[in-house]
């Protein structure tokens, strides 16, 4: 991203959960926007499965983590978060879901589109599962990507609509530290950090602790620290 090309660089960032995309990619989507990209988030659920609290709903928890979204969108330049607001847990990478991913593809064009790995179903480095939903998105996100958004005759409903076929340049996929492109994001750590704090019901300190030392590059020094974020990219040459 260099030059005047900056100006025309779109952002599409697909998650599965509202925060979902801040864990992985905030502080790259936050530096391409300081350099002049316009970014987007989709946000496929609605979040509303993920609480401990007796005392919350369903249908509470996802207005709050809807408004968290919305404020970690803020920080990073985000400049809108679009929800399908399908049920969390639930999320299927079935031909429906394709079809909403790529009506969004058209419309918004993106140069560059981010998104969860499908293939990985567990760390056991960081000792967590790959939830079910990431998987979900990050593989309906693919399909959409290519060939969907590209094929003319794929949802030609789109076309009545105004909306004509498009191609990605490019597409990231959320790695967990492992990948072929390391974006250094040591000048946008604290945006990433400020993004995941506005997660008030879904982040601890502790939590915050672990991901930016995970975000500590193995190559640099601890008396001067880089920070990274890692990708599996894709260049989309058809």
């Amino acid at each position: 991203m260099k030059g005047k090309s900056n100006q025309k660089e779109i952002i599409l960032a697909v998650g599965a959960h509202p925060d979902d995309i801040d864990f992985g990619a905030s502080g790259t989507i936050a530096k391409w926007v300081k350099k002049g990209a316009t970014a987007y988030y989709l946000i496929l659920t609605d979040g509303s499965k993920g609480s401990d609290d007796p005392k919350m709903t369903p249908q509470k928890l996802a207005r709050i983590r809807k408004k968290e979204q919305e404020e970690a969108a803020k920080i990073l330049g985000v400049k809108k978060v679009f929800f399908l607001n399908q049920k969390d847990t639930e999320l299927i990478a079935d031909i429906k879901l394709k079809e909403k991913i790529t009506k969004m593809i058209r419309k918004l064009k993106p140069t560059r589109v981010i998104t969860l790995n499908p293939i990985i179903i567990f760390s056991q480095e960081r000792s967590f599962i790959n939830h079910t939903d990431h998987r979900a998105a990050g593989l309906a996100t693919i399909d959409s990507v290519y060939p969907l958004a590209r094929d003319r005759l794929t949802f030609p409903q789109h076309e009545r609509q105004g909306l004509k076929p498009h191609k990605v340049k490019e597409i990231y996929l959320s790695s967990f530290g492992q990948g072929n492109f390391v974006s250094n994001i040591t000048g946008t750590i604290n945006q990433k950090i400020a993004a995941l704090k506005a997660h008030k019901s879904q982040v601890s300190p502790e939590t915050i602790k672990r991901i930016k030392k995970w975000s500590i590059s193995r190559q640099s020094k601890k008396s001067n620290p880089h920070y990274v974020e890692t990708f599996v990219k894709l260049d989309i040459w058809s």
